[in-house]
């Protein structure tokens, strides 16, 4: 048998309902050779019972204690909580989302630990980043949704219907970064008719996300026209990413007290620290809060909220790349190798090296 034990935990993160592997994908790993442990529980709020685990052919185990103590592959959604850390040894491989340029304290710990960790966030394959891509896409349609929301005044917004009507103006979004996310929040914010301003750092960037809808208006991204423009949005998305790296501060808070009070911040790049300088982590628990009257959203794992979507994405995009970690093998394929972030307590990733204290 060259398989591995994975053990897909159940996430404990507040309000997090995705799993990382839907019973199909287990199915999967399991013809190849290949234990899978669940913990109990570890898929309803996704839509997926313990039993359907059982029929894919997983041991559902009672608690993360014996999950972890079973299982050498940890395949999770989110990155460890500190509830998590003393279950992980330093024999384990883990997988997951981990977000360590905004996390540093979590990145130390990890290496104490000492175990090898392979973020999702960091495995690339031609400039592009196959596992971020899906819940970039779903937070790019949410960062719309959650925004188009909080526009309304009983939600202390400034009572603005970002499509507008005849007679009366559409909304104004300005989006910060047009890679993935930002381009699906350009999509929705079209579609509802709004009129949408992205700030790009190239002109190539600036004609490809103008054909993305009607009345997209792409702008360099100068220091002056975020001030522009960021001052007289309805809502700001923030979709600045640097893989790997802290989202630089593109958003100062000189230029949001300047925005109406009513107005809308959804930060994206919270989980890389944010584009925003206002910007602070939260949850769906408590997910705003008000900085001079505008209302900033910054939850670090948006698409929680659409845990059966969010679920099935991720677990289609990561299958392979859990299979090929089950081999021992498993180092020969560059992008799973290039993207370790922590080994055997040391910082191994170029963007993270020298952020070790």
């Amino acid at each position: 048998m060259n398989g591995s034990i994975i053990g897909v935990p159940r996430e404990i993160r507040t309000l997090e309902g995705r799993v990382a592997l839907t019973p199909e994908a287990v199915s999967v790993l399991v013809v190849r050779g290949n234990r899978v442990h669940v913990e109990q529980g570890a898929g309803t709020l996704s839509g997926f019972s313990d039993e359907e685990y059982r029929l894919a052919g997983a041991e559902v185990l009672p608690d993360a204690a014996s999950l972890y103590g079973m299982s050498q592959l940890i395949v999770k959604v989110k990155e460890p909580q500190p509830e998590e850390l003393s279950l992980l040894r330093s024999d384990h491989l883990l997988f997951c989302f981990l977000h360590l340029a905004a996390d540093l304290r979590l990145m130390n710990a990890l290496c104490e630990i000492g175990l090898t960790a392979v973020a999702f966030e960091t495995v690339e394959v031609e400039e592009r980043l196959p596992l971020l891509t899906p819940m970039s896409l779903i937070a790019g349609k949410l960062s719309v949704q959650i925004g188009t929301r909080l526009l309304h005044q009983p939600e202390g917004g400034k009572g603005v219907l970002l499509g507008g009507l005849e007679g009366a103006n559409s909304g104004h979004v300005v989006v910060v970064g047009g890679g993935v996310a930002g381009s699906a929040a350009i999509q929705v914010a079209s579609a509802l008719g709004a009129r949408v301003t992205v700030l790009e750092h190239s002109q190539e960037n600036i004609n490809r996300v103008e054909g993305l809808g009607a009345r997209v208006n792409g702008l360099f991204s100068t220091p002056e026209n975020i001030e522009e423009q960021v001052a007289a949005a309805d809502l700001l998305v923030g979709a600045v990413l640097i893989k790997g790296e802290r989202a630089p501060k593109l958003v100062s808070e000189k230029v949001i007290r300047q925005m109406e009070a009513g107005s809308v911040v959804i930060d994206i790049s919270v989980d890389q620290g944010g584009c925003v300088e206002t910007t602070h982590p939260t949850n769906y628990e408590n997910p705003t809060y008000s900085v001079v009257g505008v209302t900033h959203f910054g939850v670090t794992n948006m698409p929680g909220a659409v845990p059966r979507t969010a679920t099935q994405a991720l677990s289609s995009a990561i299958l392979p790349w859990v299979s090929e970690l089950g081999r021992p093998d498993w180092r020969e394929s560059r992008p799973l190798s290039e993207g370790i972030n922590v080994e055997g307590g040391e910082v191994v990733y170029h963007a993270l090296r020298g952020m070790q204290q």
